[in-house]
């Protein structure tokens, strides 16, 4: 894995991922208690998988993720 650098001071990089965080941290763990770490790391991994597979976005025109990568191709 390489660490993505931008410019000194191009803070907005960090937009998207911090976007993404966000709305996991609303929509999966602020619902539900965790009794484990283990518990939560399958959560996260299973609230990634349908973010990008099956979860429509407004600004992707209604797709999700992965289907708007796919009209790219």
């Amino acid at each position: 894995m390489t660490q993505s650098m931008s410019h000194f001071g191009r803070f907005i990089d960090n937009g998207p991922i911090e976007a993404f965080w966000g709305t996991l941290k609303c929509e999966k763990y602020y619902l539900h208690k965790y009794d484990s770490y283990e518990e939560l790391k399958l959560e996260i991994d299973d609230y990634i998988h349908f973010y990008y597979h099956y979860r429509y976005q407004k600004r992707l025109n209604g797709l999700s993720p992965l289907e708007f990568r796919a009209q790219a191709d």
